[in-house]
């Protein structure tokens, strides 16, 4: 029986899926050829980034674990948008299941815009509730941004799906919440229920700062997502503010 060209087994390699890995290297493993060698030696790399990743993700569900056992549904809350001189604060309540197999998921920051876009759709699909809270600037404006932010992570809270039994909350405490509540600092690194969030407010906020971006092209919010770019500035100093600029926001510039 002829050899399989090295080049066939590099494309079957591309095609085999992660789960198949263990077969296609015990297939090839004995094969002698260095390309072939090479190629096996892939595939094992592929194997331990898993291995390291999933170890990364029981890691993340720590407080998790912890809680789980007296705790049905656990929220993750955090939010995107404190900063920016433009645009809302979007805010996300999520709950995972106990089950919950998604990889990946980390502070949104920390993720490549296109690693977040997958992977608001596994978390839309796997989670057992997904709900948004938003401030618009205009309110952001007349109570503040922290206040604003309470407010959104609220209308998170209370649009759930199902009643969260307790909350994972990035660094902060919510007022008027009856619901158990655990702040954690950087929390959306070390809480997979918080990192989802993150990653839900993050894509959510970011998309509507693209649409943004069709009605008010000359600020390129599609880019700086309402930021203080020096862009933006240089924008905000040429055409004035629009209407989702943040007006307690932007004293310093127009």
């Amino acid at each position: 029986m002829n050899e399989k060209k090295i080049t066939e087994i590099q494309k079957e390699f591309k095609e085999t899926e992660i789960s198949e890995l263990p077969d296609f290297i015990s297939e090839y493993i004995s094969d002698g050829r260095p390309g072939v060698s090479k190629i096996i030696g892939q595939a094992q790399k592929k194997m331990e980034k898993l291995r390291l990743e999933k170890e990364r993700i029981e890691k993340l569900k720590e407080f998790e674990y912890k809680y789980w056992p007296t705790k049905e549904y656990i929220g993750g809350i955090d939010e995107v948008g404190r900063g920016p001189l433009a645009g809302p604060v979007v805010t996300a309540c999520v709950i995972l299941p106990k089950d919950c197999d998604i990889l990946y998921i980390n502070d949104s920051k920390k993720l490549s815009a296109a690693k977040r876009e997958a992977l608001y759709e596994e978390i839309m699909e796997k989670a057992v509730s997904v709900s948004i809270g938003m401030a618009s600037e205009q309110r952001i404006d007349e109570i503040n941004i922290l206040q604003a932010t309470y407010e959104a992570m609220r209308q998170a809270i209370s649009e759930s799906k199902v009643q969260p039994d307790l909350l994972l909350n990035d660094a902060v405490t919510i007022p008027q919440v009856k619901i158990e509540q655990v702040p954690i600092i950087k929390g959306d690194a070390k809480s997979i229920s918080i990192g989802a969030a993150s990653i839900i407010a993050k894509v959510t906020r970011d998309r509507m700062m693209v649409e943004y971006d069709k009605i008010y092209p000359e600020y390129n919010f599609a880019s700086n997502k309402g930021y203080g770019s020096a862009e933006h500035i240089e924008a905000l100093k040429k055409y004035g503010p629009c209407p989702i600029h943040r007006r307690s926001f932007i004293g310093n510039f127009v």
